[in-house]
């Protein structure tokens, strides 16, 4: 699976309504527009090393049960709300698709350990002349 075909199951989704909070004039106490979209991680069916980096990736927004909470109240519609956690959502399991680079030990060329060997012993050449003649006032 590739991190542009992400297709979540609906089983694995649900979502609530409850009021937004912050300004809103009188609509805000009325209607309700902020949206808590769930996601059960486990019940998602995507692969295991997925399922690790998503955890890794969602922190706190993850529940002990392996729930994965977002809210959303950006906008002042229902629908809007729906379509910018869904999208968040999805951002998420696509970071989380894309595997980390393996890291391959290297070891320095010979050449520079000698550069780098050759300016130390030069610094300290330096500092011993410095030691050498102290200042005079």
């Amino acid at each position: 699976m590739r991190p542009e075909e992400v297709i979540l199951p609906d089983d694995a989704l649900s979502e609530t309504f409850l009021a937004a909070t912050g300004p809103g004039g009188q609509n805000v106490n009325k209607v309700e527009t902020a949206v808590e979209l769930r996601f059960d991680v486990a019940a998602s069916g995507l692969p295991e090393p997925v399922r690790r980096r998503l955890a890794v990736l969602a922190g706190r927004r993850l529940t002990r049960e392996g729930v994965l909470v977002i809210e959303a109240q950006r906008h002042r519609t229902q629908a809007g709300n729906r379509r910018d956690a869904l999208a968040r959502l999805v951002e998420l399991v696509r970071r989380a698709m894309i595997a980390p680079r393996v890291r391959r030990k290297t070891r320095p060329p010979a050449v520079s350990r000698e550069r780098r060997l050759r300016t130390k012993k030069h610094r300290g050449g330096i500092k011993r002349q410095r030691a050498a003649h102290p200042a005079e006032d």
